[in-house]
Order: C-alpha cells, then sequence, then structure tokens
C-alpha cells in the first residue's frame, strides 16, 4: 500500500490560469449587479426599465458563465496533465487514479501556498469558481454564446453548474494525493511565462560563461 513516504518530490505540473476577461466584461459584470440588486428591491429604481434591466442582468451572467468555462478548461487541461504525470511513476503504475481524485486536491484539500495566493489575487469562493467552471465544460465544448442559451439557463446558471459538478463527482475520489505528498503551484499565465523567461535567460548566460571559461 502507499504511504506518504518518500513523497517529497512529488510535485505536480503547475496550474496555470490564462486570462478570460472580456474587454467590456468588467463594466457588464458591475451594470448585472445593480440591475440585480434594483430587481430584488435592494435599490431604488431609477429610469432604467425593467426589460432593460433584465438585460443587463443576462449580459453579465452571460460574461460569468463564459469566463467560468474558461477556468474549467484550464482545470481540465491540468487535470489531465497530473493524471499522465501519476501514470508515468512507477509506484503508481498499477494505482486507479482518476480525476476525481485532482479535483479533491484542488477544491476540498488545497495546499496552503495555492490557498494563500488566490486569496492574494482577490478570490473569494475559489471553491465555487472551480467547480462551477468543471461543472460548465463539462457540456460545452466552447465557449457558450447568448444564443445558444435560454434566459432561465443563463440567469440561474450557478445552480445548474453547481449540479453539474455534483454529477462530476459520482465517481468520488478514492485516493488522497495530498496526504501521499503530492503538491502543486498556480500560476497565471503572465506570471508563469515570466518566470520560464528568467531561468532560460539565466541558463542561457550560464552557457555563455561557461564557453567563455
Amino acid at each position: 500500500m502507499l504511504t506518504a513516504q518518500n513523497t517529497a518530490s512529488r510535485t505536480l505540473p503547475p496550474l496555470i490560469l490564462h486570462p478570460f476577461t472580456e474587454a467590456s466584461g468588467p463594466d457588464k459584470l458591475l451594470q448585472s449587479s445593480r440591475a440585480n440588486l434594483i430587481l430584488e428591491g435592494l435599490l431604488p429604481p431609477d429610469e432604467t426599465g425593467e426589460g432593460e434591466l433584465q438585460a443587463m442582468l443576462l449580459d453579465g451572467r452571460m460574461c460569468e458563465i463564459r469566463m467560468l468555462f474558461y477556468v474549467g478548461r484550464d482545470v481540465n487541461r491540468w487535470i489531465e496533465q497530473c493524471l499522465e504525470f501519476i501514470e508515468s511513476l512507477p509506484e503508481f503504475e498499477d494505482e486507479d487514479v482518476r480525476p476525481q481524485d485532482l479535483m479533491h486536491l484542488l477544491i476540498s484539500n488545497t495546499p496552503r501556498e495555492v490557498e494563500a495566493k488566490l486569496a492574494q489575487w482577490g478570490v473569494g469562493d475559489f471553491r465555487a469558481i472551480f467547480s462551477r467552471g468543471l461543472g460548465l465544460h463539462s457540456v460545452f465544448k466552447e465557449a457558450p454564446v447568448r444564443s445558444m442559451l435560454t434566459a432561465q439557463f443563463v440567469r440561474n446558471y450557478y445552480r445548474y453548474a453547481d449540479q453539474l459538478f455534483a454529477c462530476l463527482k459520482e465517481r468520488a475520489a478514492h485516493c488522497d494525493l495530498r496526504a501521499l505528498g503530492f503538491t502543486f503551484e498556480l500560476y497565471a499565465s503572465g506570471e508563469y511565462t515570466r518566470m520560464l523567461e528568467a531561468e532560460w535567460s539565466g541558463s542561457t548566460h550560464g552557457t555563455e560563461a561557461s564557453a567563455g571559461l
């Protein structure tokens, strides 16, 4: 049986999140939030008609759906990379590590360093973001557009996304990867690119210096 002994080198591939905010996204999200508060009676009404408020609400929700889809795509890519990495380890040759095991590590058993970095980025409920992103990505092959979806789905997409993720988890995780010494790092794509460029630059300079000797 596998144990956590001699697991210091079990570092999984990093989770790299790419930019996913559209140019008009922040404005639409702000307008959607305001429209929702007015429709719920939590802000006083203004000259904006109910139909326009509903449209603003749906526009913002649609931005959220697309943003979560891209998060789900990045997480799914990371899960595939991690499974390939784990399968390459001799001690895991006969182990049935599942995607749900990686989901559990990311969402329910998050390494402290990753959680701290998300907090530094100002990400509040990252568990909902990752789980809903995975749920939406499980049914959409490409980022959806408004004409593909009903108003009911857009308005209440988070309920559907939560249920979709629950379906993904039906084949429950059975391998506690963190207890076995697995960990990973989290990067924004630009941050990771700059880090690689710095490493490559250092390697090049080192090679040049060696050649000069």
